[in-house]
């Protein structure tokens, strides 16, 4: 997917025009929202489309525009294990070192802005606020592993998904209703636990009026205390 990965990537930057483009949900508040729209080509992929490779060359920052994205290693196994899932606005890809750690699939129809690298970093080199833009969300992504493998390796599969629940709701700034963009097996390659247990645990916490599942993508949140002291 490499090659098709940067041609895609290329083409799509080289033919953004400058100009000010903002879709129409969003407009730029932080600086590297800003860098984005001066250097950033939207990209369209659709559902379960490679966006970049485990150990391809990071030359793009990308930032989600609409649908979403997963992050994921292949195990020796052959297991998968996702370790985060980016949602419109949060940006990715910002690599450390000069190679993606981990692949990157869209989960559903995502426009997906891409913009070199080289080119935000030459930006940031001029531009503090830019940098401290950068590092924080460095920062924050680094964070997000940490808990995520405390995640995986102190709490019990119903403390998992508790997490994970509140976890989406505060993302989607929802005080009752969640609309999971991800399959439940998404959800289990991410909580290192079977799709089965995943199943067997939102329906007991349905059965414990703690939530409500009105579909496999729509999860009403009725007790948020419960899941905060399976948080705790």
């Amino acid at each position: 997917m490499l090659k098709q990965n940067l041609t895609t990537a290329n083409a799509a930057v080289a033919a953004r025009a400058p100009s000010t483009f903002v879709p129409p949900a969003r407009r730029a508040t932080r600086p590297l929202d800003a860098a984005f729209d001066m250097l950033g080509a939207p990209v369209t992929f659709e559902r379960n489309v490679e966006i970049y490779g485990e150990e391809e060359p990071a030359e793009y920052f990308y930032q989600v525009v609409s649908g979403a994205v997963r992050t994921y290693k292949v195990l020796q196994d052959g297991r998968r294990q996702i370790g985060a899932f980016h949602l419109p606005g949060d940006v990715f890809g910002l690599e450390a070192g000069k190679e993606h750690a981990f692949s990157a699939e869209a989960i559903a129809h995502s426009v997906i802005r891409v913009a070199k690298r080289s080119g935000i970093v030459a930006m940031a080199a001029r531009d503090s606020e830019l940098a401290a833009d950068i590092f924080g969300r460095t920062a924050g992504s680094l964070r997000q592993a940490q808990e995520h493998m405390l995640l995986l390796g102190r709490r019990n599969a119903e403390e998992r998904v508790a997490t994970f629940l509140l976890d989406m709701a505060r993302r989607e700034a929802s005080e009752g209703v969640i609309e999971l963009p991800m399959s439940r097996q998404d959800m289990a390659d991410y909580l290192g636990l079977t799709i089965e247990t995943v199943s067997r645990t939102l329906t007991h916490l349905e059965s414990k009026a703690v939530i409500e599942l009105p579909s496999s993508r729509r999860i009403l949140v009725r007790s948020r205390g419960t899941l905060q002291r399976l948080n705790a």
